[in-house]
């Protein structure tokens, strides 16, 4: 899927071919702003799922790029790594790839992670950040008890892992009432290509190394809470309130420590709120453009 107002085409990095979506709309009179970065969230997500309102919404006045992370879309050739912190580094890469020297970096769920990797191992490149139902804010899963029930089978073979996977297809549609609180409220056409993504073949393979990478037996690996007030831009943590994927309470936790941050929670509205809530979304973002810059 392309979503409307944008292009796809795919650049060499890393041994392999990245595929971007690009805004295709050029923006207006006055300087432009600074480019948006985008990166999609885990499970069976990909760079035209998580971002297909985004560049009919602002790519009229800034460069609008998001990139399928290895393991997911139409990104091949590259080994996915898994962890949250090299994901972020290959991030920048494609950045100086495309020349981008300052961008805000937006991030759903697994890529709420990566982006706020990005602004702490890469500040100079991050001028603003965005960050939707982020992972990498919370010491354990829930309790102990679901913290070690998530890392067990994460302990399996790939190659076992992935046949389960293939063997869950038919039920992603119903999957997808647990990412959403309304599943009436997504396009249909981010619908079928998350089902298409579910379908592809080594489809679940990022997400599985991202989990395996970040999942410890007793704690998470990748909390970020002890460091997170470092980061000093201007960011946006934007939450759904049902959230039944990813505890709001970590957004609420992070946006504390951090000098410039702001939490928006979204009453009735689940993990992917940046869809279930497009419009306040594009709203919360260009206040943050505008204060920010």
């Amino acid at each position: 899927m392309v979503p409307a107002g944008s292009a796809a085409t795919t650049i060499d990095l890393d041994g392999g071919r990245v595929r971007l979506l690009r805004s295709t709309a050029r923006p207006g009179p006055g300087p432009a702003g600074t480019p948006l970065l985008l990166v999609h969230g885990g499970g069976t997500d990909n760079s035209a799922i998580s971002w297909f309102h985004a560049f009919e919404a602002f790519g009229a006045d800034r460069q609008v790029i998001a990139l399928d992370l290895p393991g997911f879309g139409g990104t091949s050739g590259i080994e996915p790594a898994g962890d949250p912190r090299e994901t972020a580094d290959l991030t920048a890469r494609v950045a100086g790839r495309l020349g981008l020297t300052r961008v805000v970096a937006v991030g759903v769920s697994m890529g709420g992670d990566v982006a706020l990797n990005l602004a702490l191992r890469h500040p100079g490149l991050v001028e603003a950040l965005v960050l939707v139902g982020p992972g990498g804010l919370v010491p354990v899963l829930r309790n102990r008890r679901t913290q070690i029930a998530a890392w067990l089978p994460a302990q399996l073979p790939e190659p076992v892992l992935l046949a389960a996977a293939r063997m869950s297809t038919p039920f992603v549609r119903a999957a997808l009432r647990s990412v959403v609180a309304d599943p009436d409220a997504l396009p249909p056409q981010v619908v079928r290509e998350f089902l298409r993504e579910a379908r592809r073949p080594d489809g679940f393979l990022g997400y599985l190394r991202y989990n395996r990478a970040t999942l410890g037996p007793r704690s998470m690996r990748n909390d970020l809470q002890p460091v997170v007030g470092r980061i000093e831009v201007p960011a946006l943590f934007f939450h759904g309130a049902d959230d039944r994927w990813v505890d709001p309470e970590g957004s609420r936790r992070a946006a504390a420590q951090m000098a410039r941050a702001r939490l928006v929670l979204v009453p009735g509205c689940g993990h992917w709120a940046q869809l279930e809530a497009a419009g306040r979304f594009v709203a919360e973002v260009r206040e943050l453009l505008a204060i920010g810059h």
